[in-house]
């Protein structure tokens, strides 16, 4: 098979011929479709974080495919089952995260593309408990960006618990933002969403979004209090500065969520307004398995779109190239 590796961080991807994988006990092989390029794909090929992944390794947590084999063991997947590769790969299922509900937590967990080789193959192993059945009416090309893009998305929603009528101001329309506009509008929320691209922002409305600022034209925590303020921000934007606006546009009682890792990992929190103005600032990260199957019944019943473009696994490093470049308005997949 063909996979798209990390030799070395910081260096161009290489696409190598590898052994299709045997799947051991628990596990499943699956035959990618469909891949979607995350930026966190790109932060692990350049070893961004703190927490390094180790070369080689396969990038890709947006994996969509059919099961062409199952391990010792299987009996909740099938041969055929169309399925979702995300970013939690495995959790321990016994800790206290486990147990409670917050698997994405668990100290324990393996992360597709990361610590384990992920989709950015025309196979790929996985956890046959943590591959997420694919509904029908799911297309591949709109399953992958949905298997992270839009399970982060609506969970941050979700973990902000907007109320109708609230003003969600949404920073950065990229591949998650653009989905968080939705998700926000569909609990009824009043959107502003805010970007430096009149594109980006061209694409928010056309979704939905009730006003929009282009942060690169206007202040935006300026314009967002014109409209009444904020009392939620949901920061996608990889930038401190970004952090810092979605923070200062918020109401009292308002909250910050945050989604986005810049690479310098450094937010200013000013503890006098956070205190008197009983500010929440809430990190989230990814969403379960369950959250996952609930993105894809929104989809499949159709009160979602995916603005996605396709591109070949060999166009691997062109891909992130346009994506370092903000050169695409919303979500890459590769198509196997």
């Amino acid at each position: 098979m063909k996979a798209a590796v990390v030799t070395e961080l910081g260096q161009p991807l290489e696409l190598q011929e590898r052994p299709v994988p045997d799947p051991g006990p628990g596990q499943a092989v699956v035959r990618i479709e469909a891949s979607g390029l995350c930026h966190t794909d790109i932060h692990a090929a350049h070893g961004d974080w703190p927490v390094k992944p180790a070369p080689p390794f396969v990038p890709g947590h947006e994996g969509v495919g059919i099961i062409t084999g199952l391990g010792e063991g299987v009996t909740e997947r099938a041969v055929g089952d169309r399925v979702a590769i995300a970013w939690l790969g495995h959790a321990c299922g016994h800790c206290r995260y486990c147990i409670d509900g917050r698997e994405t937590l668990c100290e324990r967990q393996e992360n597709s593309g990361y610590s384990i080789d992920g989709a950015y193959a025309e196979y790929a192993l996985v956890d046959a408990a943590f591959a997420v059945r694919v509904p029908e009416g799911v297309s591949p090309v709109d399953a992958a960006p949905l298997s992270c893009a839009g399970v982060t998305s609506y969970k941050s929603v979700k973990v902000a618990h907007v109320q109708p009528g609230e003003k969600v101001a949404v920073f950065g329309i990229g591949g998650l933002g653009h989905l968080a506009v939705q998700y926000a509008r569909l609990v009824g929320a009043v959107v502003i969403a805010v970007d430096i691209e009149d594109a980006k922002l061209e694409l928010a409305t056309s979704l939905g979004a009730d006003h929009v600022v282009n942060a690169a034209e206007v202040d935006p925590v300026t314009a967002i209090a014109t409209l009444g303020g904020a009392d939620v921000s949901l920061a996608y934007a990889v930038s401190p500065t970004s952090f810092d606006q979605a923070f200062a546009s918020l109401n009292r009682g308002g909250r910050l969520v945050c989604v986005a890792l810049p690479a310098e990992g450094v937010m200013s929190i000013p503890i006098f307004p956070t205190v008197l103005k009983g500010i929440q600032i809430i990190g989230s990260i990814v969403g379960t398995r369950q959250d996952l199957a609930e993105v894809f019944d929104l989809h499949a019943r159709g009160r979602t779109r995916v603005i996605a473009e396709t591109r070949r696994l060999d166009q691997v490093n062109e891909a992130m190239a346009q994506v370092l470049a903000g050169e695409v308005s919303a979500r890459l997949v590769f198509e196997m």
